[in-house]
């Protein structure tokens, strides 16, 4: 039981939040940016912030038994107004909390940029009370997918930093939990009052882990980021460091120097994890090579691939596509082949 003392202490912090609840939402919008610099600086901070997000979400998923709890505890109903000024803020503090990640690893011309796109949305609709209580809050289905995905994109920034899980195992870990608990969420929008509408719901439920299984190439890989890439003729190996970008290259030098795939990719201090330099021609897979990075340097884990072996008629565009063990993008380099000898240009990568 809760001393008397404390229930009165609580009972008068429930009383000021009931005055100023816009002092919630506020102190979400506000947490949840902070959230980010302290991420950005110290890993040990990641980790507090990235525990306190898990835990904020057990609060959304069991809302109403630890509302009931609380509630015998401390002898006095929490206002409605005030669990659903609390659930903002656990929404805005969660999204503004991802958001950087992902605006940092999103490659911004593939299907990353819709998911990003639908966090940087819900983030907005989380801060306009009038959008959050009157258009989505309403719509019960709408307000439950906010939480699914909104969980989901918080278990793929946490689990690196926490357990030093791969980017594949954090993907499949987050995508079974979120469909996991959808599963209630839809029983409780769609009740079953038929046999074959459970099954429905069961076949709905097991469709929507299949799409996010399927378009996993379409959610940014959140603690992977390129911050240096560069297609060269050269590595340096003891500074590991690239030679002159090039975006255009010819044939002849092609064939007699090769070409290296150089990048350096930011992962989570602790974490091993194998990425793929997939180089592409004309839009067709021609080589796969796997790649072994260590996080912890803020700079990047620098690697790169040499590859001698073209095709016949390598003429054309190409891509070096750098992805997870699970098909997830983390960035592209361009460059180009032609006949003539050309003057090689500043590579334009992304």
């Amino acid at each position: 039981m809760i001393p008397p003392r404390w229930k009165a202490y609580i009972a008068r912090l429930i009383a000021l939040l009931q005055r100023y609840p816009g002092v919630v939402a506020a102190f979400g919008f506000i947490s949840g940016v902070a959230s980010f610099v302290l991420v950005d600086r110290q890993s040990r901070s990641a980790m507090v912030m990235a525990v306190i997000m898990l835990v904020s979400w057990l609060w959304l998923v069991l809302e109403g038994l630890f509302t009931r709890v609380l509630t015998r505890l401390i002898g006095r109903r929490i206002p409605q107004p005030l669990i659903s000024y609390g659930t903002q803020l656990i929404h805005q503090e969660s999204l503004f909390f991802v958001l950087p990640f992902f605006f940092f690893t999103t490659t911004w011309n593939s299907g990353q940029a819709l998911f990003t796109g639908l966090l940087g949305l819900g983030a907005l609709v989380s801060i306009i009370d009038p959008l959050y209580f009157r258009g989505l809050v309403p719509r019960r289905w709408l307000y439950l997918a906010l939480h699914t995905l909104t969980l989901f994109a918080v278990m793929l920034t946490a689990l690196p930093v926490i357990f030093q899980l791969t980017t594949a195992e954090s993907y499949k870990l987050a995508l079974g939990t979120a469909v996991l608990l959808s599963f209630p969420s839809l029983l409780t929008t769609f009740p079953v009052q038929r046999w074959w509408r459970g099954l429905a719901l069961i076949a709905l439920t097991l469709a929507l882990g299949g799409a996010g299984w399927l378009l996993r190439s379409w959610v940014p890989p959140a603690s992977l980021w390129l911050t240096e890439v560069a297609v060269t003729h050269r590595v340096d190996n003891r500074q590991r460091a690239p030679g002159e970008p090039l975006s255009e290259i010819e044939v002849g030098r092609l064939r007699a120097e090769g070409l290296y795939a150089y990048t350096a990719i930011s992962a989570p201090r602790g974490l091993a994890e194998r990425i793929y330099h997939v180089w592409r021609h004309n839009g067709r897979e021609v080589d796969r090579i796997a790649l072994d990075i260590h996080g912890g340097r803020k700079a990047g884990y620098r690697a790169w691939t040499h590859k001698r072996n073209f095709p016949p008629q390598p003429v054309g565009d190409w891509q070096v596509r750098v992805i997870t063990e699970n098909d997830q993008l983390i960035g592209v380099l361009r460059f180009r082949v032609v006949d003539g000898a050309g003057q090689p240009a500043q590579a334009k990568n992304q």
